[in-house]
């Protein structure tokens, strides 16, 4: 009778690819949520920025400019300057061209570190959970070996890990042995 109590009580298995078509669901879904959450001009940004990595720019700013080039530079009669050599014209446009394809870049990477930020943020609050979860079922496990008597129970690195973590006394640890830009020698094995 306890043993019909017991895997009526118990979750039923869920295969490895349902959890991770689950997950892949679950983390889609957020995905999708963060690039609805965007601006009207972070969307026009990520998408200059998109376009602006093509291979297809590249070429077409090849032939813009050489076009420009030959034409300016041509002795041909019915093609006259418009931009003599050294082209400050052409020379401006790139410049400002530059000027602004930084400050896209710079609004989509800003946004993707936002978003980075995000999900560190969600993995530490996960990890944190794990391990509390993890430490929990070592404290069930270590009283089913006392009350069974297995001499494990006695186990001083279980006892060690029976303790619970504490990320800020980690996080300080860190800052102190991690070299940093403005102290490279800091830390360091030892």
């Amino acid at each position: 009778m306890s043993s019909k109590i017991h895997s009526s009580l118990a979750p039923q298995a869920e295969s490895a690819d349902a959890q991770s078509k689950r997950n892949i669901q679950a983390v889609s879904q957020l995905e999708f949520q963060a690039l609805e959450r965007r601006s009207r001009g972070e969307k026009i940004s990520d998408t200059i920025v998109y376009l602006g990595g093509r291979m297809w720019v590249i070429v077409l700013h090849a032939i813009w400019f050489g076009t420009w080039v030959v034409w300016n530079l041509s002795q041909k009669p019915g093609l006259k300057a418009f931009d003599p050599f050294p082209f400050p014209a052409l020379a401006t446009a790139v410049s400002l061209e530059a000027i602004f394809l930084s400050l896209f870049i710079l609004v989509s990477q800003n946004r993707a570190s936002r978003r980075a930020d995000e999900r560190a943020h969600l993995d530490l609050q996960v990890n944190l959970l794990a391990e509390r979860e993890a430490t929990k079922v070592l404290h069930l496990v270590k009283a089913l070996c006392v009350r069974l008597e297995i001499k494990e129970a006695s186990d001083m690195e279980v006892t060690q890990l029976l303790k619970e973590t504490q990320p800020a006394d980690i996080a300080s640890q860190l800052e102190q042995e991690l070299p940093s830009e403005t102290n490279p020698k800091q830390g360091g094995p030892g």
